[in-house]
């Protein structure tokens, strides 16, 4: 899950964020170097004595399964697009999906991966007020996802005797996550009412600004309701894609915990990314570095040793952050040329 604020969905000034800056590169450089630094030191030389014996057909398995989740991905859009932004085949797909995900994971809070997929669709011909409906349908599937997985398996834990640590921390996040999708959904709901009521007219702007803006925020929400009347068996499709995606993505970290000889249950690790991930958000840094490895690797520690819990986390984040940035740096400076030669 992703969150961005309202201001990474406007892209009326393309080169404003797509320019490259210093100090992004210091970011990303320091997002790169953050994980080995925490690997020796919480691991030490034993921690890198077990990435050394990784087991090269879990590696495979975990690469094979990242290939897997940037197709669904892929599949997902082609599904909630529907035909609107013109013919896009999976490979087409595929290419702004990876284009938006170097994006999500160069720019702190991954503000930059909406901005990016909104604009690469504009150049499709597909508006960004209806790109961002997508965009919404997108982040709703994820939600539902993890409502449905986190309702699950905190009822789980309730009913059966379970030993994981920190499980007021699941409770609470499920708590959370409920509480932003309601919030959400009576924001949607109400829009038309909210837009009328004078608090919310936001008097400091000027007169046409205030228009188009309301105009954007209720062809959003008329896309929106558009995407929703898809059919039944496209929407099932897009959850199942969802779910499919987020459990194989969830399931490298399980992976990594195996191939470094640890013993630790597939839920736990779900609810370690899960947790980490979404405290990662208040990170500066780009992919939420350090936050992320520090996150797993303390939910992580009470179950295993520091070389085997230091070493799993830095597997770990080489296949789901640095393999997107590897993977998704050639078609975002391909696109980004694209449309620097289109605007000049």
């Amino acid at each position: 899950m992703t969150a961005c604020p309202m201001r990474s969905l406007s892209i009326a000034k393309p080169k404003s964020w797509l320019r490259w800056r210093p100090l992004h590169g210091a970011m990303i450089a320091l997002a790169l170097g953050l994980p080995l630094l925490l690997t020796a030191w919480i691991g030490g030389s034993d921690a890198w004595q077990r990435v050394r014996q990784f087991p090269l057909g879990v590696l495979m398995l975990m690469l094979a399964l990242a290939f897997v989740c940037w197709n669904l991905n892929a599949a997902r859009l082609r599904l909630m697009l529907g035909g609107r932004a013109g013919t896009l085949g999976q490979r087409g797909a595929l290419g702004i999906e990876l284009a938006s995900k170097f994006a999500l994971c160069a720019t702190p809070g991954g503000s930059g991966g909406p901005a990016t997929l909104l604009l690469l669709l504009a150049q499709r011909g597909f508006p960004p007020s209806k790109g961002s409906a997508v965009f919404l349908i997108d982040q709703g599937c994820d939600m539902l996802f993890f409502l449905s997985m986190l309702g699950g398996l905190v009822l789980f834990s309730l009913i059966n005797e379970v030993n994981w640590p920190h499980q007021a921390l699941v409770q609470s996040a499920l708590a959370g996550l409920a509480l932003i999708a309601l919030l959400v959904c009576l924001l949607v709901y109400h829009l038309p009412r909210l837009l009328r009521v004078r608090r919310f007219r936001l008097n400091w702007l000027s007169r046409n600004r205030r228009r188009r803006l309301a105009r954007g925020f209720l062809g959003f929400r008329q896309a929106l309701k558009v995407t929703l009347s898809l059919p039944r068996t496209t929407l099932l499709a897009m959850l199942m894609l969802t779910t499919l995606h987020w459990l194989m993505r969830y399931s490298l970290l399980y992976l990594a915990v195996l191939g470094v000889g640890g013993d630790v249950d597939w839920v736990w690790t779900f609810l370690t990314q899960m947790l980490a991930m979404a405290a990662s958000q208040l990170s500066f840094l780009p992919g939420g570095a350090g936050a992320a490895e520090v996150g797993v690797g303390s939910l992580l520690l009470p179950l295993m040793a520091a070389e085997q819990a230091a070493a799993a986390v830095l597997i770990w984040r080489l296949v789901s952050y640095h393999l997107y940035l590897a993977a998704g740096a050639p078609f975002f400076l391909r696109y980004g040329v694209r449309l620097f030669k289109r605007n000049s």
